[in-house]
């Protein structure tokens, strides 16, 4: 089945490793992305009214899964993490990648970074289950993404009935 997916990652440090990972999911036949957006117009939609979240909202509409593709500093960056919130509010699934063994043409790979998944949870004090333990996370490289995101995102959106 085609899936619309949002892809939530940090532009700044990882959209040339991003790049890779969403291209290699829209050339499968049958799979659709949201459109993929340029650091422009997200600085553009700051200006607007509604800003950044309505743009988000804008993105996320008619998709299914959301995937966290999350590197070095992505854990800290506060669209993702509302990203993140708002998917889990939707009933999207959602699965985390990390990416900071794609190499990037012009730095190589990166530190691996903090699952940004880990930062929400449900529940209270000891009883509380954050996101990580909820949804499933891979990493790019060694699970080798290419062949099998589409079975990640598929499983994911399963999982919430979608």
């Amino acid at each position: 089945m085609a899936r619309r997916v949002f892809f939530s990652f940090h532009y700044d440090r990882d959209v040339r490793r991003v790049v890779q990972v969403r291209n290699s999911w829209v050339v499968r036949k049958e799979q659709e992305a949201t459109p993929f957006y340029d650091k422009a117009e997200f600085e553009e939609a700051k200006n607007r009214a509604g800003g950044i979240e309505k743009w988000i909202e804008a993105q996320m509409k008619n998709t299914s899964v959301t995937v966290v593709l999350f590197g070095a500093e992505t854990y800290s960056r506060e669209w993702v993490r509302h990203e993140i919130k708002r998917s889990y509010e939707l009933k999207k699934g959602l699965l985390a990648i990390d990416i900071h063994g794609i190499k990037d043409p012009q730095k190589g790979a990166d530190i691996q970074g903090r699952n940004p998944l880990e930062y929400w949870g449900i529940g209270e004090g000891a009883q509380r289950k954050t996101f990580d333990r909820m949804y499933a996370t891979y990493d790019w490289v060694r699970d080798d993404g290419y062949l099998n995101m589409h079975s990640w995102i598929e499983s994911a959106a399963k999982a919430v009935g979608r």
